[in-house]
C-alpha cells in the first residue's frame, strides 16, 4: 500500500467532521420545535442507517466469516446501546456533566489501541491527542451550565456510554484489521441498531403522536448522522484509532459551534473558544505525525479498504 492509500483515512475523516458537524448543528430541530422524543429520534436513526448500508454493499462483498459478525455486532451494539444508555442519564442528569463525561471516549480508544493493538504513536502526536482531548471537554461545556445538580445514576450511565463508544472505535479497527471489509462491518452495526429498537420503544412507552414534520426533520438530520458513521468505519479502516478518534471528536464540534454562529448567531463560550484553537492545533499535529511516519517508513502491507 502506497503513502498515498495509507493516508486516504485523512479524507474520510474529514468527510466525518463534515457531515457529524453538520448533524450537530441541527440535530436538536425534532426536539425543540415539535417535542419529538429522543428515543423516537433513534428508532428513526436507526432507519436510516439502512441507506448507507445499502449503498456500501453494493460496492463490496458481504464477508461471511464468524470473525466479521463478532466484531461487527460488538461495534454496533456497543454505538447503538451506548446512544440509549444516554438518554436514560440525561433523563436524570444535567447535560452539562454527563456530555463532557461522555466527550472522553477518544481516551478509551486510545488506551485500548495502545494497549491491546500496539499501536504506536510519536510525541507530536501524542502531543496532538492530548490537545484534542482537551479540545473535545472545553468544547461540552455549554453557555450558562449552573444550578443544583440532580442525583441519580447518571454518573454512572455517563461512564458507561463514554466506555461503549470508545470500546465502538475499538472494535471497528480491530475489524480491518481482521480483514473485514468496511461494508460488512457497517451492515452488522445497522443490524444491530435495528435490534434495540423495541427496546426504545418500550423505553418511550409507545410510539408518539407528533405532526408529520416531527418524523421528516429527524430523518432529515440522522441521516448526516448515518452516512457519517459509515464514513467513520472507513477512516478507522484505514487509519490508527488512536489518532482518528480523537481528531474526529474534536473537529465536529467545532464545525457544530461555527454553522451555529452562522445560522442562529450564537456566540461560542470562550471555553469553546480554547477549544477550537486546540482541536485545531492537536488535529493539525496528529495529521502531520501521521504523514511524517508514514514518509519514514515506506510501503506497508496492504489492510483492509473500501466498502
Amino acid at each position: 500500500m502506497t503513502t498515498r492509500d495509507k493516508n486516504s483515512w485523512i479524507l474520510w475523516a474529514g468527510l466525518l467532521v463534515l457531515f457529524w458537524g453538520v448533524w450537530g448543528a441541527f440535530s436538536s430541530q425534532p426536539s425543540e420545535r415539535y417535542g419529538y422524543p429522543n428515543e423516537m429520534i433513534y428508532v428513526i436513526w436507526a432507519f436510516t442507517m439502512l441507506v448507507p448500508c445499502t449503498i456500501a454493499l453494493r460496492r463490496g462483498r458481504f464477508d461471511r466469516r464468524p470473525i466479521a459478525a463478532v466484531y461487527g455486532l460488538a461495534a454496533g451494539l456497543t454505538g447503538a446501546g451506548g446512544q440509549l444508555l444516554l438518554f436514560q442519564a440525561l433523563s436524570n442528569g444535567p447535560a452539562y456533566l454527563i456530555f463532557p463525561v461522555v466527550s472522553l471516549s477518544p481516551v478509551i480508544t486510545v488506551l485500548m489501541a495502545v494497549a491491546l493493538l500496539r499501536e504506536r504513536i510519536g510525541k507530536l502526536a501524542v502531543a496532538g491527542v492530548i490537545a484534542a482531548l482537551v479540545a473535545i471537554v472545553l468544547l461540552s461545556i455549554p453557555a450558562g451550565a449552573g444550578g443544583s445538580v440532580a442525583t441519580g445514576s447518571w454518573p454512572a450511565l455517563a461512564a458507561l456510554v463514554c466506555v461503549a463508544w470508545g470500546s465502538q472505535a475499538f472494535f471497528m479497527r480491530k475489524a480491518a484489521l481482521a480483514g473485514v471489509n468496511d461494508a460488512t462491518t457497517f451492515g452488522w452495526m445497522t443490524v444491530s441498531g435495528l435490534l434495540l429498537v423495541p427496546v426504545a420503544v418500550l423505553i418511550m412507552g409507545g410510539l408518539p403522536d407528533a405532526p408529520w414534520q416531527a418524523p421528516a426533520l429527524t430523518a432529515g438530520t440522522q441521516i448526516l448522522n448515518a452516512v457519517g458513521a459509515l464514513f467513520l468505519v472507513m477512516a478507522l479502516s484505514r487509519g490508527k484509532a488512536s489518532v482518528v478518534a480523537p481528531i474526529t471528536n474534536a473537529l465536529a464540534p467545532v464545525l457544530t459551534i461555527v454553522l451555529s454562529l452562522l445560522v442562529y448567531r450564537t456566540l461560542p463560550t470562550i471555553w469553546a473558544t480554547v477549544g477550537i484553537v486546540l482541536a485545531l492545533g492537536g488535529s493539525t499535529l496528529m495529521v502531520y505525525a501521521d504523514e511524517k511516519r508514514e514518509d519514514a517508513a515506506g510501503p506497508t502491507e496492504p489492510s483492509a479498504a473500501g466498502p
